[in-house]
């Protein structure tokens, strides 16, 4: 089943869809595989993708179509599932490991990487993105060369090529700020903390990144990647990984506390305790109310931020 033939499925799929059909044909393939008919069950998975759009249905198909070989057929329905709203995780860590195989290791990084934004402590996915990672430096690279060059370019242009009112170009001058990595690396607080430099100028500055698919404090972001790493090592000495991994909608907090994490891009609880109280307070209009909610509510899962030695 090649990309063009699933897509005839797909097309099958929208003209007679029956759920019920395609849970039948999902219990025979089971039935098939159990007693070691491969062939038979995945051309019964094949009929209940024509007929529904189960998600568990096409992962088996793809899982199945890897073991006889046909890793093509596999790949093409692990990125239909990769692709949808609401990523297959199973389905994106086999389909990293395909692509780690064919040296596609960019691609193999972005799937692990879907993984990992929102749970950083999916043990599996945190495990292969070491062997990703490492695979990347026994070779050459080109594209990632190239990807990389690009991208250095980018950082070292002038923020005087950039359309800027002269009152933001004046502050970005005294403020040294000279090229656009310069301003990758500046949050938006302290701009705003700066003489002179208002709503309208930073509006102006975020309307230029985004239209690049920038945005300020981006640059900030890697520097605290080893820190937390660290922290979450520590953390699992006390507590459950388990506990780690929880969503921050556990705490229950206020919308505002809610939102400032979610600025933040945090999402577990242990995202939050490799957080600092300043990091947390520099959010626009987080104040020590907030703090206070944050702080109150992590005790209660015996967790608390981070502390600068």
């Amino acid at each position: 089943m090649t990309q063009d033939v699933l897509d005839t499925i797909i097309g099958s799929r929208e003209a007679a869809a029956d759920p019920q059909a395609a849970q039948a044909h999902y219990q025979a393939a089971l039935a098939a595989e159990a007693n070691g008919q491969r062939e038979a069950a995945i051309d019964e998975l094949r009929q209940a993708m024509q007929r529904g759009d189960n998600p568990e249905h096409q992962f088996k198909l793809a899982y199945l179509l890897d073991l006889v070989g046909e890793e093509d057929e596999a790949v093409a329905v692990y990125e239909q599932l990769c692709a949808r709203d609401q990523p297959h995780i199973n389905a994106l860590l086999n389909l990293s490991v395909v692509y780690e195989d064919r040296g596609q290791i960019n691609e193999a990084e972005k799937c692990l990487r879907q993984i990992l934004d929102t749970n950083p402590n999916h043990q599996r996915a945190r495990e292969y993105m070491k062997d990703v990672q490492g695979s990347r430096n026994m070779f050459y690279d080109e594209e990632h060369a190239r990807d990389l060059v690009k991208r250095n370019a980018l950082l070292d242009t002038p923020v005087t090529d950039f359309e800027l009112s002269v009152r933001a170009r004046n502050c970005l001058k005294k403020m040294q700020i000279r090229s656009l990595g310069d301003l990758l690396r500046i949050s938006e607080a302290e701009l705003l903390s700066y003489k002179n430099f208002g709503e309208t100028s930073l509006t102006e500055i975020r309307t230029m990144l985004a239209v690049k698919g920038l945005r300020l404090g981006q640059g900030l972001e890697g520097q605290y990647t080893w820190a937390r790493k660290q922290i979450y090592d520590q953390l699992r000495g006390r507590a459950p990984e388990g506990l780690l991994g929880k969503s921050i909608s556990v705490l229950e907090l206020s919308v505002r506390a809610r939102k400032a994490l979610q600025h933040l891009g945090i999402q577990t609880l242990g995202d939050v305790a490799t957080r600092t109280e300043a990091e947390l307070m520099g959010v626009k209009n987080f104040g020590a109310t907030s703090l206070t909610e944050i702080t109150l509510k992590l005790t209660e899962y015996g967790l608390k931020l981070r502390t600068l030695e």
